[in-house]
């Protein structure tokens, strides 16, 4: 394989990237070009993003990708989910797009609840109701009589916000746009019905519904002149980035589970048509979707942002690395204390220690004193709560789950990994932590025509990544601590 380059551009909530892949001898190897801050402005009570400085930082990133001398075969563009831009009639950007920030809060969603109840929506696109939702976002635009709404003349989600003023092209990319709960999964469409019901037309968006390893367009003139690159095109990946990142899993068959591990934890499998009742409904997973018309079966977990709280206070007196906090968590002793990520007392408390003091005093568990209790509790309880959801997912999944495929960031924590795969009670691979960028990079390979499935995608991962595995011990000490944590946080063990 010769010398092949692309270009991912990642978006997050907080910082954005530019990222060269290359295969070079049937390897992958990753730079990072560009790294940049996502600050939410905040204007008369409303959060914006900043696209235009987004789009400068991007803009930037390509002018240091040509200035390295780096020819790319294409660009792909990631982001989060749920939001968008307004284009008006003269194709300009109708000022800083909403960000869901503002909407944190059930009224919109109880208001929505009263035209079409929730387990109803829930019927028609199969994605877990939060009050952030594009349908509630646009539905409480609506009883604002926005001016950006009324006076717009389409509505792009934000990674095909960013192809447009690359390319000046305007699509609509399936991945992204199945997180706007606007999404028929089976027709893998816009729901008519849910679109009359929040008095949006469907010409408002793109006409057409694109997927992953469609191309855009090509780069404008004028950027090609102001960035130094080819006329290259952009090429849809999966727009949202848990899409891309799940193209990233080196599994080698079918069989498993992945869990994207972050500051958030997104635990699913992946399968060809959405699981839609009611038990899915009341274990609130999602049915997001993902590259090559799949379906992301999932379900959001608390990740490590119980402990990214804890340390923000401990910082205040002494600034632990990482490695030190692991190494204290596993001087502690197992078990101690246990409590559910997902409780909402963790959700934004104004101290997250003193949220888990309480909880574990209202359980009768005494309370963790020492830093090393701390993590070690909340990185028990985060296993146990990844069995948890793991048993769920096997009783819907058609198929045996063998193993779990960690990705992302939280990869890298071999401890936690160990503990994960101690509760389960199965095999856990993890790696590639630049899942994301990882598997937008493969997406643009393989509509270059260097690859032709996922699964050899996924093959060339392996062989090109660093993948560490996980086997189970303990096995007698992880069940009776499961049980433990099931009674302690009254979840029903429906498994």
């Amino acid at each position: 394989m010769n010398h092949l380059s692309f270009l991912a551009v990642d978006l997050g909530a907080t910082s954005g990237r530019v990222i060269c892949g290359s295969l070079i001898n049937d390897k992958l190897v990753l730079e990072e070009i560009h790294k940049f801050p996502n600050v939410l402005v905040s204007i008369h009570g409303n959060f914006y993003w900043d696209i235009f400085q987004l789009f400068a930082h991007i803009k930037n990133g390509l002018i240091l990708a040509a200035r390295k001398n780096i020819r790319p075969v294409s660009i792909g563009i990631d982001t989060w989910g749920v939001d968008f831009v307004f284009i008006g009639e003269d194709g300009s950007l109708m000022g800083l797009p909403l960000a869901y920030r503002n909407y944190t809060q059930k009224e919109n969603t109880e208001s929505f609840a009263k035209h079409l109840p929730i387990d109803e929506l829930y019927a028609k696109t199969g994605i877990q109701t939060m009050d952030f939702n594009t349908i509630f976002q646009l539905y409480a635009l609506q009883l604002r009589h926005s001016s950006q709404l009324n006076s717009s003349k389409k509505l792009l989600f934000m990674p095909d916000a960013i192809s447009y003023l690359l390319t000046e092209k305007q699509i609509m990319e399936y991945t992204i746009a199945s997180t706007s709960q606007l999404l028929d999964p089976v027709e893998k469409d816009l729901n008519a019905e849910l679109l009359n019901l929040i008095g949006i037309k469907r010409s408002q968006f793109p006409s057409k519904m694109v997927f992953s390893g469609h191309v855009v367009g090509m780069l404008t003139k004028e950027l090609v002149l102001e960035t130094g690159l080819d006329e290259i095109p952009v090429v849809a990946v999966g727009g949202h980035d848990t899409a891309s990142a799940v193209v990233a899993v080196p599994a080698t068959n079918s069989h498993f589970a992945y869990l994207s591990s972050g500051t958030w934890s997104l635990m699913g499998i992946e399968v060809a048509q959405p699981i839609i009742n009611s038990r899915s409904q009341q274990a609130n997973f999602t049915n997001e979707g993902g590259v090559d018309g799949t379906i992301r079966f999932l379900k959001n977990i608390t990740g490590m942002w119980i402990l990214e709280q804890c340390r923000k206070e401990w910082d205040v007196n002494f600034s632990y690395s990482y490695s030190e906090l692991i190494s204290m968590s596993q001087e502690a002793s197992p078990f101690q204390f246990l409590f559910d990520p997902d409780d909402s007392v963790f959700s934004n408390p104004a101290s997250m220690t003193q949220a888990i003091v309480t909880y574990c005093q209202a359980t009768g568990q005494g309370e963790p004193t020492t830093v090393g209790e701390f993590v070690r509790s909340i990185f028990e309880s985060l296993a146990l709560k990844y069995k948890y959801v793991f048993n769920l997912l096997q009783s819907f999944a058609s198929f045996p789950i063998e193993k779990l495929h960690i990705i992302g960031g939280g990869s890298r924590n071999s401890f936690l990994n160990q503990l994960t795969a101690n509760a389960l009670g199965v095999e856990v691979e993890a790696g590639p932590a630049e899942a994301t960028a990882i598997g937008n990079i493969m997406i643009q390979a393989k509509t270059a025509g260097h690859f032709d499935t996922l699964q050899e995608i996924r093959t060339f991962i392996r062989a090109s990544t660093t993948i560490e595995t996980f086997l189970p011990q303990d096995k007698e000490k992880w069940q009776l601590a499961y049980k433990q944590f099931v009674e302690r946080c009254q979840l029903s063990d429906e498994c």
